[in-house]
C-alpha cells in the first residue's frame, strides 16, 4: 500500500479559482480513514508505529486513536513485548469481531442470500430464500426486507451497517434505476431499508461490490475488471484502486451488450443476442439441459465474453479479468476460451490474465461488507 500523508491542519486546497479551503473536519475524516485503512490491511500496531506508517504526527495520532477507542471502533490489546529501552507501546487494532455487517446478495440464479459477517470476513450467520422465478419485483423486495430483519435479530455484535449487492444499474444514493432480472425500476432500496432498520445502508451493483471484495479482501491489484456471472451478467471495473462508476452509474454493465452479428436468443431486457444470453447461468443451464454439447456451450460462452470485454481491456489497459460465479461453469473451458480470445482480440495484451475469484460464492456478500467499510469507516 503506498504511503499517503494528509495535512494535519487546515490549508488552502489551491491558490486559484475559488476552490474551497480544506476544512479541519475534512482533514480529520481523511486522517481517520487513513488510520483505519492502515490497521485493516496491516494489522495491530502501536500508536507510534501507526504515526510512522502514515506520516501523521504522534499528537494527531494520539487524538485520533483516542476517539476511535472511545467509539469502540478500535480496541487496545495491551502492551507489546519490549524490544529496547523505554516503556513498551500499547498495541491497537480495529475491533474485528465485535463489529458486524449485514450483507445481502440479490444476484443468485436460484436463491437470494444474506449473512452476518464480522470484520475478519468470517460469516457468522446465513439465511437464504428461493428466488421467485417470474421476476416478481414486489416478492423479491419482501424477501430482501425479511432477510435483513432476520439477520439483524441473529447478529451478536454491534452492527456497522447493511450492504446490498443488487443486479442492474444502481445510483450513488442507492436507487435501483433498472434491474430487469429483479423486476425493479427506480426503486429507492437504500432509503427503504434504512427507514425499516434505522441503521446505515449502502446499496450498489452486485458486480461492483464483488470487485470491491477482490480489491479489499482478495488480493487483486489496482487495475482489473470483475465479471459476475449468475442469473445475469455484470462487470465491475477497478482503475487505480477506485471503482469506475460512469456518468449513468453503468460502467462495466456488459451483460446487455450485443455480441456478434449472428442474432441469438431473446434476452430478459427484450433485445436479441445480449451477452447474458450466452453467459448467464440460466442460459447455460437451459442450453445444456436442452441437449447441446456442454463443452461447446462453455467455449462459446468464454469466447462471447471476451468479444464484449476486449475493447474495455484495450481502452483501459487492464492486465487482469476476474470471473466470479458458480465454479462448475466459470473455470476450465470457459476461462481458457475467454483468455485465449481476449489475447487474440487485444493489442499489447498477450499476457492478459483471466482467473477465477478466490472468494468463491461469497464474493458479493463479502463485497457488501467492503461497501459498508468504505461508506462508514473510509476503509479502502
Amino acid at each position: 500500500m503506498p504511503k499517503m500523508v494528509f495535512p494535519t491542519s487546515a490549508a488552502p486546497a489551491a491558490a486559484r479559482g475559488g476552490l474551497e479551503r480544506v476544512l479541519p473536519d475534512q482533514v480529520r475524516r481523511q486522517n481517520r480513514a487513513l488510520v483505519l485503512t492502515t490497521l485493516f490491511h496491516e494489522g495491530a500496531m502501536s500508536r507510534a508505529d501507526l504515526a510512522r506508517r502514515t506520516g501523521l504526527t504522534r499528537v494527531t495520532m494520539s487524538a485520533l486513536v483516542g476517539d476511535l477507542v472511545a467509539e469502540r471502533i478500535v480496541v487496545e490489546q495491551g502492551a507489546r513485548e519490549a524490544s529496547g529501552p523505554g516503556k513498551p507501546g500499547v498495541v491497537v487494532d480495529i475491533d474485528r469481531t465485535g463489529q458486524q455487517v449485514i450483507g445481502i446478495d440479490l444476484s443468485g440464479a436460484h436463491e437470494l442470500r444474506g449473512a452476518v459477517i464480522d470484520l475478519t470476513g468470517a460469516v457468522i450467520e446465513r439465511v437464504s430464500v428461493a428466488r421467485p422465478t417470474d421476476n416478481d419485483g414486489d416478492a423479491i423486495r419482501e424477501h430482501a426486507e425479511r432477510m435483513v430483519d432476520e439477520l439483524l435479530a441473529r447478529a451478536g455484535g454491534r452492527i456497522l451497517g447493511v450492504g446490498v449487492g443488487s443486479p442492474g444499474i444502481v445510483s450513488g444514493d442507492g436507487i435501483v434505476i433498472a434491474s430487469p432480472n429483479l423486476g425493479w425500476a427506480d426503486l429507492p432500496l437504500r432509503a427503504i431499508l434504512a427507514e425499516r432498520t434505522g441503521t446505515a445502508v449502502h446499496v450498489s451493483n452486485d458486480a461492483d461490490v464483488a470487485a470491491l471484495a477482490e480489491r479489499t479482501l482478495g488480493g487483486a491489484g489496482e487495475d482489473f475488471m470483475l465479471i459476475k456471472i449468475d442469473r445475469g451478467v455484470g462487470g465491475g471495473v477497478m482503475v487505480r484502486g477506485e471503482l469506475a462508476r460512469g456518468g449513468r452509474f453503468a460502467a462495466g454493465e456488459v451483460g446487455h451488450v450485443t455480441v456478434g452479428t449472428d442474432g441469438g436468443r431473446t434476452c430478459v431486457c427484450g433485445r436479441t443476442g445480449c451477452l447474458e444470453t450466452w453467459l448467464s447461468v440460466r442460459f447455460l443451464e437451459s442450453r445444456i439441459a436442452g441437449g447441446e454439447d456442454r463443452e461447446q456451450v462453455l467455449r462459446e460462452a468464454g469466447e462471447r465474453l471476451s468479444i464484449a470485454i476486449a475493447p474495455v481491456v484495450g481502452a483501459l489497459d487492464l492486465p487482469e479479468i476476474v470471473l466470479s460465479g458458480p465454479d462448475e461453469y466459470i473455470g476450465g473451458l470457459l476461462r481458457d476460451a475467454a483468455e485465449t480470445t481476449l489475447r487474440h482480440r487485444t493489442y499489447l495484451h498477450d499476457d492478459a490474465r483471466v482467473r477465477t475469484s478466490e472468494l468463491g460464492g461469497d464474493a458479493v456478500l463479502l463485497g457488501a461488507m467492503a461497501l459498508v467499510l468504505r461508506g462508514e469507516l473510509g476503509i479502502a
